[in-house]
């Protein structure tokens, strides 16, 4: 079993467990609520019939009512008046619009009210145990005593309403001796004026009739369903299935998960060992397959940025051989010098060397911090052509057999860009020595804008660039095997440095060939302003 799955699956035990004791809880008041409404509805024909026989009684003919009641329901009725019950006012509403109010007195006993006289706030009550055959039977002599006060044929229209009005909980129905459901030994008991009890239909439930004095109906109350309470068992059985296929479920699915992510284990263990040619398999479009996408695209990062690195120690250690060596051959002659003047020619040529030396470890040093990640830019408003025309008196005394020339062709507004002054100087000067260096005569910088973006053109009346090298000129220490060869100097850092300034800087660079000159024409972009 994997963590990711355990960790899952015990979150939403500790949930499921969480949501159980609430549903117990649950379970318990919506069962409390059902036992009220059950009481009730059981009780609230009985006891509105009563109330309603004894609001036009006096005093002396209600307590006489009760005394019989009592006798018939087997519980003592009380006569109370509103003031002395200590009822909450919601309680008092719903005695006042007619209802009948059931309240727990404790784990098996309830006190039922019913108010009797508005005016006088009388309020009929009892305290009950529970729901007993002898209630039923109270109840059905209640209704007969109602229903002998109507003809014969009046009496199933007068139940009928009784039963509307009184708000009975449990279906009342007048049926002919004839027609009875009965056996002949609950024929026999109905002929001598007793109620029969029988179990309903469903066998869950109960029936009772009596038979109404001098008529040959029967009346019947019921079925009368006993209230079963939400059992405990059931949810937590339910709980546990839903706790079985959940965890089934989410296993099936945390199991694809764990091994896509797995894979993605395996590639990046591959990469720790050395393997940067692995790769993570990615699937789909969600998260994970983002990550996967990710995770690949870091590793060819990596891969170039760690090619990048074995190049260039190779390159740099090729480069740096010949100074090193000629330095260690000039400290050789150094000591042989049979002049000043041969001493001093040694001296010269070991500090160009050294010098040699030091450009190259700058070059180095340049393009590694443009190469490895985005450098620190600092953008300011930077005028272009001032810039070129420092360039250009920089090169101009090292290069004097060369003529460098400046055209701005943008009229002007190419004179202000967003750049880094640091380094569009380093690239520029890049360019423009680059030319002079291949240039048999002649150098042209030129400037516009095209869309918004600046464009800077160094061209050449030098040999040119063939067009099957052009994609790989920038590539770092590349050395072409034409014209444009290690004679010209330099370390094949240079082009490299203007492709990651023009790249940092949301531009680009490019090479053609150059129409008015016949050399190379280098271009270099970049917004005028970024946002």
């Amino acid at each position: 079993m994997n963590s990711i799955f355990i960790r899952i699956y015990g979150g939403m035990l500790l949930v499921l467990i969480a949501v159980s004791c609430l549903a117990l809880v649950s379970i318990r008041l919506v069962n409390d609520v059902r036992a009220e409404d059950y009481r009730e509805r059981m009780a609230t024909g009985t006891f509105r019939l009563m109330a309603d026989n004894l609001e036009p009684m006096d005093t002396a003919e209600r307590q006489k009512a009760l005394a019989v009641w009592s006798r018939l329901i087997g519980v003592p009725l009380e006569l109370n008046s509103l003031d002395d019950l200590g009822l909450e006012a919601s309680n008092w509403s719903r005695l006042i619009r007619g209802r009948v109010l059931v309240r727990t007195r404790g784990p098996d006993e309830v006190r039922v009210f019913s108010l009797v006289d508005l005016a006088d706030e009388v309020v009929l009550t009892a305290d009950i145990q529970r729901i007993s055959e002898q209630l039923g039977r109270a109840t059905l002599f209640l209704i007969a005593d109602e229903l002998v006060r109507h003809a014969d044929t009046e009496m199933p229209r007068w139940l009928s309403e009784l039963r509307r009005d009184k708000g009975f909980g449990y279906p009342l129905r007048l049926t002919r001796l004839a027609e009875a459901d009965l056996d002949a030994d609950q024929l026999r008991r109905l002929d001598e004026f007793d109620t029969v009890l029988s179990l309903g239909p469903e066998g869950n439930s109960v029936m009772m009739y009596m038979k109404i004095p001098d008529t040959e109906w029967v009346l019947s109350m019921g079925p009368v369903y006993q209230m079963q309470d939400y059992p405990t068992e059931m949810l937590l059985i339910t709980g546990l299935l839903a706790l079985s296929l959940s965890g089934l479920l989410i296993y099936l699915l945390v199991r694809q998960l764990e091994q896509r992510l797995m894979n993605l284990e395996s590639a990046a263990l591959h990469i720790t060992r050395g393997n940067l040619d692995a790769r993570a398999e990615v699937i789909g479009n969600d998260s994970v397959g983002s990550l996967a996408r990710a995770f690949n695209d870091m590793a060819r990062h990596l891969q170039r940025l760690m090619n990048i690195q074995q190049e260039m120690i190779g390159a740099i250690s090729h480069e740096l051989r010949t100074p090193v060596a000629r330095l260690r051959f000039g400290l050789e002659m150094v000591e042989t010098a049979g002049s000043e003047e041969a001493l001093k020619r040694y001296l010269d040529s070991m500090d160009g060397d050294l010098t040699e030396l030091d450009k190259l470890v700058d070059e180095i040093l340049t393009y590694a911090r443009l190469e490895q990640g985005a450098p620190a830019l600092v953008l300011e408003p930077v005028d272009v052509s001032a810039v070129i025309e420092q360039v250009m008196a920089e090169l101009r005394p090292i290069n004097p057999q060369v003529l460098i020339e400046y055209n701005d062709r943008s009229r002007g507004r190419a004179g202000w860009v967003d750049a880094e002054k640091r380094y569009l100087h380093r690239a520029i000067t890049n360019l423009v020595s680059n030319a002079a260096r291949h240039a048999g005569s002649r150098v042209q910088v030129s400037t516009r804008v095209i869309g918004g973006r600046c464009r800077v053109t160094v061209e050449d009346d030098g040999p040119g660039i063939p067009e099957r090298y052009r994609e790989h000129i920038f590539t770092p220490f590349l050395r072409l095997d034409d014209s444009r060869t290690r004679a010209s100097g330099g370390y094949g850092l240079g082009l490299s440095i203007v492709r990651r300034v023009a790249y940092w800087h949301r531009g680009h660079v490019a090479v053609e060939g150059s129409e008015g000159l016949g050399g190379a024409a280098f271009i270099i972009e970049w917004p005028l302003r970024r946002v």
